[in-house]
């Protein structure tokens, strides 16, 4: 970013640096051992910006302390996953953060050993019995991804804690001949469940309207997570070799690459200036996030998303590796959220505490009345393109 707009982040960052230090509360060392339960917690508190913790109030109905002790959970759950879905072996029928108990929870398969149920249950998580694995769950998605979809067909997922693949399917076209026949075959692949939604996906790309964004032409999008090097963002808002310009319409850099329909991602290289900073913007409404790494939350758990058009919102994960059906084409393993967002969101920032989560791609509804929005996930992106986040 360039100097006018980074003395704002700077400060920002500063400032949070600040009420660590006066709290005599830095975070600790992931592996130290000898960091008691009471100062871990007070760790992982100071490390919630109280930007986030806002957030979370207004969109949650919770008090800060409620806040604090559910990103508390979260981080607890996201450490459990590698380990317990090891534990499970054949027998995983996905996982899920239940923000009643605030526990991870995992599914087995019925036929699962007793040694087993015990070996999951070890590593801190609770256990679910259910008939289908999570191999089988994918394996009919799979099927699902490659049948022509109709419009009226707005996406397909994995439900862990329903143990079926969900078909959504948008309400005023129910009925309609082609959505009942992709129904019908989705059925004879495997355990599916139809729900239906209140609107059809679309990209959040926007004309040029102002505010704090980045453009391409007169295409309005919001950027995603500094890398080294530049940023990610949405790919259906440039082209590879497309120029980019700033909030203050100054050049920014380059699209390097991108891909969209099939993918949502992009990454555009930052020169001319303008520089690279681990920050999640508030918009001057909540205090500005800090990035520290890019830990992928489990489906259950609390996400905010930043964007240039209706600044900071929450929700949760609904789904993950959902193909979603968009009328240029169908876009394949994205998350699923209760956030809402509106056009000139698109490429913004999903994150979960201080870990990036990924990049807005498109949804249905938007601030007013609610609805729901998609995201690609970040880590896919940096392995795609060789990118290293630029974390604090």
């Amino acid at each position: 970013m360039r100097r006018t707009r980074l003395q704002h982040v700077g400060l920002a960052v500063l400032l949070m640096l600040g009420s660590w230090t006066a709290a005599g509360t830095l975070p600790a060392a992931a592996n130290d051992s000898s960091t008691s339960a009471a100062s871990s917690a007070a760790a992982e508190a100071a490390s919630a910006s109280p930007g986030l913790l806002q957030a979370m109030q207004r969109d949650f109905g919770l008090s800060k302390a409620e806040a604090e002790a559910r990103l508390a959970a979260e981080r607890k759950a996201t450490a459990l996953v590698p380990a317990a879905r090891r534990a499970a072996g054949a027998a995983f029928g996905g996982s899920w953060f239940d923000a009643r108990n605030r526990k991870l929870t995992v599914a087995v398969t019925s036929d699962a050993a007793p040694s087993t149920v015990r070996a999951v249950r070890a590593t801190g998580a609770q256990v679910r019995t259910v008939e289908h694995s999570a191999r089988q769950l994918d394996a009919t998605k799979a099927h699902l991804d490659r049948l022509p979809a109709p419009a009226g067909v707005s996406g397909w997922s994995v439900d862990p804690a329903a143990n079926t693949v969900v078909v959504n399917i948008v309400e005023h076209e129910r009925t309609d001949n082609d959505v009942q026949r992709f129904v019908a075959r989705a059925r004879e692949a495997g355990p599916v469940t139809v729900r239906t939604v209140r609107g059809a996906p679309r990209t959040f790309a926007a004309g040029t309207v102002g505010g704090d964004p980045y453009y391409t032409g007169n295409v309005r999008c919001s950027i995603g997570f500094s890398v080294h090097g530049g940023f990610v963002t949405a790919g259906h808002c440039g082209q590879p070799g497309a120029g980019v310009s700033g909030w203050d319409r100054t050049y920014v850099g380059t699209f390097q690459g991108s891909s969209f329909p099939d993918n949502d991602y992009a990454w555009v290289s930052v020169g001319s200036g303008w520089w690279t900073v681990p920050v999640v913007l508030g918009w001057g409404t909540v205090s500005d996030q800090l990035v520290r790494g890019s830990a992928e939350a489990p489906v259950g758990a609390s996400i905010c998303r930043s964007g240039s058009t209706t600044h900071w919102h929450c929700g949760t994960v609904l789904a993950k590796n959902e193909t979603v059906n968009y009328s240029q084409g169908a876009v394949h393993q994205m998350t699923k959220t209760s956030v809402c967002a509106e056009p000139g969101d698109s490429g913004g920032s999903f994150i979960s505490g201080d870990q990036a989560q990924g990049v807005t791609s498109g949804g249905w509804g938007n601030c007013s009345g609610g609805g729901e929005t998609w995201f690609q996930p970040v880590n896919e992106i940096l392995n795609r393109y060789g990118l290293t986040l630029h974390t604090a």
